[in-house]
C-alpha cells in the first residue's frame, strides 16, 4: 500500500509541526493566560478573605454593642426600679402623715362630740330627774294624799336612778 509507504516520509514533518503547535499553545496559554487567571483567582481569594475578616470584625463589634446596650438597659431598669421603690416609700410616708393628721383631727372631733354628748346626757338626766320628781310628788299626792316637797322627791328619784 502506497499510503503506508509515504507515512515514514511525512511522519517526521507531522511530529515537527505538532511539537511547534503545542509549543506555541504552551507559550500563549501557559505564559499569557494562566498568570492572568491565577492573579484573578488570588485577587478573588484575597478579597473573600478580607470580606470574611470584615464580617467577623463587624459581628464582634455588633456583639460588643449589643452587650453594652444590655448593660445600659439593665442599669436603667435598676434605676427605674429604685425610683419606683423610692416613690412608693415617699407616697407611703406622705399617706401615713396625712392619716396621722386625719386621726388627730378625728380624735379631736370625737372628744368634742363625746363632751357634747356627755353634756347633753347630763342635761337630759337632770331633766328626767326633775320630771320624775314632779311626777313622783303628784303620784304620791293623788294616790296617798301625801304632800311631798320637791327636795325630798328629787332625793328619792336620785336614789332610785343612781342606785
Amino acid at each position: 500500500m502506497p499510503q503506508i509507504a509515504q507515512l515514514a516520509t511525512t511522519y517526521s514533518s507531522q511530529v515537527f509541526w505538532l511539537l511547534v503547535f503545542f509549543g506555541l499553545v504552551f507559550l500563549v496559554v501557559g505564559r499569557g493566560f494562566v498568570p492572568k487567571v491565577m492573579a484573578a483567582v488570588d485577587s478573588r481569594d484575597k478579597q473573600i478573605a478580607a470580606d470574611l475578616a470584615a464580617a467577623e470584625a463587624a459581628r464582634k463589634a455588633a456583639d460588643a454593642e449589643e452587650e453594652a446596650w444590655r448593660v445600659q438597659a439593665n442599669k436603667q431598669r435598676a434605676e427605674a426600679h429604685a425610683l419606683v421603690a423610692a416613690a412608693k416609700l415617699d407616697a407611703a410616708k406622705a399617706t401615713e402623715a396625712r392619716l396621722a393628721v386625719a386621726n388627730k383631727t378625728i380624735d379631736v372631733r370625737l372628744a368634742e362630740a363625746e363632751g357634747r354628748i356627755e353634756t347633753a346626757r347630763a342635761g337630759a338626766l337632770g331633766e328626767i330627774e326633775l320630771v320624775a320628781a314632779e311626777a313622783a310628788g303628784q303620784i304620791a299626792s293623788r294616790l296617798a294624799g301625801l304632800s311631798v316637797d320637791d327636795v325630798t322627791a328629787r332625793a328619792a328619784v336620785k336614789e332610785v336612778l343612781h342606785g
